[in-house]
């Protein structure tokens, strides 16, 4: 069978765009996204809409940030009318209602998404799926008398849409991604395309494999550091007055050193290049004095609520020889290994796999009753998927499709 080389695909729930960038760069061509936040959007829309022309997006549908529900009630015939045109749509409904990181309440509205994500499937009817969610997506909710698990729930619901059905817990620390991040990965194959029986399962078996020829092809380790990927960062490099923020600095770039600063630098050779949201938080004296003494004693997350007498308080002090834990969308949680200051939200994105190429919009960061309303851009990124593990991800999808 000759193999497929233009390959379709939707993004829901797309965020700034991590799985969007990660399946670009595997060659595929996406048809449009679908993205609530106008935070999140204006950065996919920026990047991928503007700057590379990804999505051949239909004129029917308004290049502007929608939700689900809107784009079900206002387009069915429009979606109707793809049914089995599309190779992949991609994509899972937003994680906090489901994540351990939160209060995982089982009345979150958000948790209803599943429903949508479904009925879109229903009038899309895809080749394939890809979906991906936070671990706690495999567990029930307490105080939840059903003791419902939304995986299972999934896994039922698209095997009676006659897809077979398969999903594991991934961590991408082991793709190349210098954070121990696990996400819920489920892919579904439909029926009427399948030339075996197990063919979502063959994608478990088959990432390994291309994740190591990818590796070792682009010269990147399974498992960068830290200081590996945010080394040439520090403030000590220099520093200039913020482009985009008036009264705040933003750091400058240092040599590069390694294959994974290479890569996320590509493009970007020119000296002294200001870094893309790499703008420094102005902490108060007391905060700083904090994170000098953590740094100079290498005080565990433990010991430093001791040590300051803080009840609660999940501040950690980074490794820089390990990879990073999972970043949450608060940049407080982590101090930096080597400067007594938190993460910029490009160092952020340099933990996720974002390029520099690839720049974040809108606000830095929110507070109050608009964290409720807002997306900014350390939220973005830490909402994310890894491009780098997508692009791992979106290769061993073609070689799926092709082989079914």
């Amino acid at each position: 069978m000759q193999a497929k080389n233009n390959f379709t695909y939707i993004d829901l729930f797309s965020g700034c765009g991590g799985l969007g960038l990660g399946l670009h760069n595997a060659g595929w061509k996406g048809l449009f996204a679908v993205e609530k936040s106008p935070d999140a959007f204006l950065t996919l829309e920026h990047n991928l809409i503007n700057k590379v022309q990804h999505f051949s997006w239909p004129n029917w549908l308004p290049k502007t940030a929608l939700d689900i529900n809107d784009l079900l009630n206002q387009y069915s015939s429009q979606l109707n009318a793809l049914k089995g045109s599309i190779d992949l749509v991609a994509g899972g409904p937003p994680c906090q209602g489901f994540s351990t990181a939160g209060r995982r309440n089982y009345k979150d509205e958000r948790n209803s998404l599943i429903d949508s994500y479904i009925e879109f499937i229903k009038l899309v009817e895809p080749k394939i799926i890809f979906f991906e969610n936070v671990r706690g997506f495999t567990k029930a909710f307490k105080g939840d008398h059903t003791q419902k698990v939304y995986s299972h729930y999934i896994v039922e619901k698209l095997t009676e849409l006659g897809y077979d059905v398969e999903g594991e817990l991934l961590n991408f620390k082991n793709f190349g991604v210098p954070q121990s991040r696990t996400r819920f990965i489920l892919v579904a194959v439909k029926k009427s395309e399948l030339s075996n029986s197990s063919a979502a399962k063959s994608f478990f078996e088959k990432l390994p494999y291309f994740s190591k020829s990818f590796l070792r092809k682009n010269r990147l380790k399974q498992k960068p550091t830290l200081e590996d990927a945010i080394g040439d960062l520090c403030t000590s490099y220099g520093k200039v007055e913020s482009a985009d923020t008036k009264g705040f600095e933003n750091g400058l770039y240092g040599p590069k050193k390694g294959s994974y600063q290479r890569r996320m630098r590509k493009g970007l050779d020119v000296e002294n290049h200001v870094v893309d949201s790499h703008r420094l938080v102005k902490h108060k004296q007391k905060t700083v004095d904090r994170f000098s003494y953590a740094i100079e004693h290498k005080l565990t997350a433990a010991a430093y609520r001791t040590h300051f007498k803080l009840k609660k308080c999940s501040t950690k002090l980074l490794d820089p020889e390990t990879v990073t834990p999972t970043l949450t969308t608060l940049p407080d949680d982590y101090i930096h290994y080597c400067e007594p200051r938190i993460l910029t939200v490009r160092e952020y994105a340099r933990i996720q796999s974002f390029p520099d190429s690839y720049e974040m919009k809108g606000k830095y960061t929110t507070g109050g009753p608009m964290r409720v309303k807002e997306v900014p851009r350390y939220s973005q990124i830490g909402n994310a998927i890894p491009p780098l593990f997508g692009e791992q991800a979106g290769e061993t999808l073609k070689e799926l499709l092709n082989g079914v």
